[in-house]
């Protein structure tokens, strides 16, 4: 953060804070909004989380999870009391997400609102609407920034228990559980500091890797038998969800989740897309190994980005025909997925 100063400035003569991240929050989002609502508090602030959607249930043991508010589809109340929170906000954090689109309708919110605006977060390409900004593409995750940051803020002594279980569950979640080309020694420097002041890895293992319903796993043998579809001549998979398999399995919000990386996981595979039909749009998933730039499909073809081996993007058009134009796009980018890096 370049006028750190500045920001210790304003968390002092400030109380009121709303933090928010994206829509659909994994385990980075929700545990560097939580671990930096923890800290927050413990410097007088009354920090309040809000998501634009809910989040799966596996993330619900996350200390403070209970106030945080989830935004739902078509639910008034819910919009005006986020509404009022950022009105009367004084600062808002915007964490893990570069661009204010990616928060719907929080989005215009915090672009109306007076308050001081801090984006902390590691994806490419910011919009730089905020006033502060503690940003670095280097980093695995915005978990290991909000630890950054309290560290440059001398503020260490003030992780307890809960800030950092939830800051270690973003740092592992975001570096594949320190397997992705991420993960520098910066990494497990962070996560030993975390666990020196309390953070439990088996435990926070357990309960985001470890902690399945019966039906996900149905899902996951179903699309591992049925759905998963090699493309040898482009050393890529995909795995396309229609909306009768998916409520055939009764899946809920983060059940998805992960599926793409089987994929990625056979050898030779240097692309593994899922694409799955949420009603109102496609989403898509994209994993990539090496240094093909899965952002770029992602970002040129997919009103989406990301970063360059996992990157995420949405379409307007049928399930079928988004993977017609996926397919039609491939031969592009043919004698780059059959490099070896």
């Amino acid at each position: 953060m370049k006028d750190l100063q500045g920001f210790k400035s304003l968390l002092e003569r400030s109380k009121k804070v709303v933090i928010v991240t994206h829509f659909k929050p994994d385990a980075d989002a929700l545990g560097s909004s939580l671990g930096l609502a923890g800290y927050l508090k413990k410097k007088g602030l009354e920090p309040k989380v809000i998501t634009p959607s809910d989040y799966p249930t596996f993330l619900h043991w996350m200390p403070g999870n209970d106030e945080v508010l989830a935004l739902e589809k078509d639910n008034v109340e819910k919009e005006q009391e986020a509404r009022r929170w950022v009105n009367d906000a004084e600062i808002i954090f915007c964490l893990d997400f570069s661009s204010l689109n990616r928060i719907n309708s929080l989005g215009e919110m915090i672009r109306e609102s007076n308050a001081k605006k801090v984006l902390i977060d590691h994806h490419l390409e910011p919009e730089h609407f905020a006033d502060y900004e503690h940003w670095d593409p280097k980093a695995a995750s915005t978990a290991g920034l909000i630890f950054d940051l309290i560290d440059k803020m001398a503020d260490k002594s003030t992780i307890d228990e809960a800030i950092a279980n939830c800051l270690y569950a973003g740092l592992l979640t975001d570096t594949g559980g320190f397997r992705h080309s991420n993960t520098r020694q910066t990494e497990f420097l962070i996560a030993s500091e975390l666990v020196g002041a309390g953070a439990n890895p088996s435990w926070v293992s357990k309960k985001i890797y470890d902690t399945n319903t019966l039906a996900r796993l149905k899902l996951i043998g179903y699309v591992l038998s049925q759905k998963l579809i090699v493309l040898p001549e482009y050393r890529t998979v995909y795995i396309m969800l229609a909306q009768d398999e998916l409520k055939q399995f009764n899946t809920q919000t983060g059940d998805t989740e992960g599926l793409v990386n089987y994929g990625l996981s056979i050898e030779g595979i240097r692309l593994a897309v899922l694409m799955y039909d949420r009603k109102e749009e496609i989403k898509l998933s994209f994993r990539s190994l090496g240094t093909f730039p899965a952002n770029e499909i992602a970002r040129k073809y997919f009103e989406g980005g990301g970063h360059r081996n996992a990157a995420g993007g949405s379409s307007k058009q049928t399930l079928q025909e988004t993977l017609n134009k996926f397919l039609a796009i491939l031969p592009e980018y043919k004698a780059e997925l059959n490099k070896d890096d």
